[in-house]
């Protein structure tokens, strides 16, 4: 089997590279979406709130949708309630979003943020940025931003809160026409013993209105609660399946007219159908582990290059999927192995040996 790989160099390594391309797929489908479902979480978590409020009819990952600001009011008097402050949500294209906040709010409720370039808005044109948006961008305190309006950078601050771009949230009312409208409600309670009762409370002042824990909201930001993530996710698995179907089929089918001759002289020589089915079957099962360990290492490629192109994009390593991209790049490949097997298992004998 290793000889016969060994014999036709090129077309074994783009065979592999091939098998390899369809885990690569897979790989980073799926890192992509936990890295982004996990940077969600995790600067949801940042905020040190307690409690969301989101207006009805919003989606777990899209902040559509806007709520008047005197909500807010309301939840403040709300017993047990200790912070609530609003953010509007302002998408600008490319998957980024601006967040207005009010800063003081902000800080009080999530710890405060923490500048590394410059400070905190001095005017309604001012614009705070990550470390990780201010990398990819190379920005740096004092620079303008066109974002379809101009912005200054007044700084930039550590990453890990709540959004990749924050304004002041009563001029990013007033440029995008959103006038004491809010997206979001984060409220911080007393004690976490309470969090039932103000959540229950909340739901029944406020019908129709989203009101989560963090937790519970958390929880939701994950590939199998999104429907439409999950069904994607199998299109790119079944495409990933048939490109190693067609692949080798494609890589068998022609070894086996290649080899007509030799299947002959094995035939000749007294080898079953199925010891010649079993040739290119083990031959199949090296060339689908080998592209598996490299689509493998090609994730970690991927990653890097996702790293400096789209860093406000994450894609996380899913080692927890190597087994099963492997399986699937095995089954894809086995099943593309089984008619070149069958046909060169029926060959007559005298048949291939005549063939020229």
């Amino acid at each position: 089997v290793l000889e016969n790989l060994k014999h036709r160099p090129v077309r074994t390594l783009l065979s592999a590279v091939a098998i390899g391309v369809q885990v690569t797929m897979i790989l980073t489908l799926v890192g992509v979406s936990e890295g982004v479902l996990g940077d969600i979480a995790a600067h949801s978590r940042g905020t040190g709130a307690d409690i969301l409020v989101r207006p009805p009819g919003s989606s777990v990952l899209a902040f559509s949708g806007d709520m008047p600001e005197g909500i807010v009011g309301l939840v403040r008097k709300e017993p047990h309630v200790v912070q609530a402050t609003g953010t509007k949500v302002q998408s600008i294209g490319n998957f980024d979003s601006i967040t207005g906040i009010n800063l003081d709010e902000f800080n009080r409720m999530s710890g405060g943020l923490r500048y590394l370039e410059g400070g905190a808005f001095t005017g309604p044109n001012d614009l705070l940025v990550d470390d990780v948006y201010a990398g990819a961008h190379k920005l740096h305190a004092g620079d303008i931003l066109n974002l379809g309006l101009k912005w200054r950078v007044a700084g930039v601050v550590e990453s890990g809160k709540l959004s990749h771009l924050f304004a002041p949230l009563d001029s990013l009312q007033d440029k995008y026409s959103a006038k004491d409208k809010v997206s979001v409600i984060y409220v911080k309670i007393d004690n976490p013993k309470n969090m039932a009762a103000v959540i229950d409370s909340l739901k029944g002042k406020l019908e129709d209105y989203k009101v989560f824990s963090l937790d519970e909201f958390v929880s939701l930001i994950s590939v199998d609660s999104i429907p439409i993530l999950k069904r994607f996710t199998s299109v790119v698995i079944g495409l990933a399946v048939i490109v190693g179907f067609l692949v080798v089929f494609l890589s068998m089918y022609t070894a086996v007219l290649e080899r007509t001759r030799e299947i002959g002289i094995l035939k000749a020589l007294g080898a079953s159908p199925g010891y010649i089915m079993a040739i290119l079957l083990r031959e199949t099962f090296v060339l689908a582990v080998v592209g598996a360990i490299a689509g493998i290492l090609m994730s970690y490629g991927t990653q890097a290059i996702m790293r400096v192109f789209v860093p406000t994009m994450p894609m996380l390593i899913a080692r927890a999927w190597w087994p099963w991209s492997a399986l699937i790049a095995l089954t894809g490949s086995m099943i593309g192995a089984i008619y070149p097997g069958f046909k060169a298992a029926r060959q007559d004998a005298i048949e291939a040996l005549a063939y020229d």
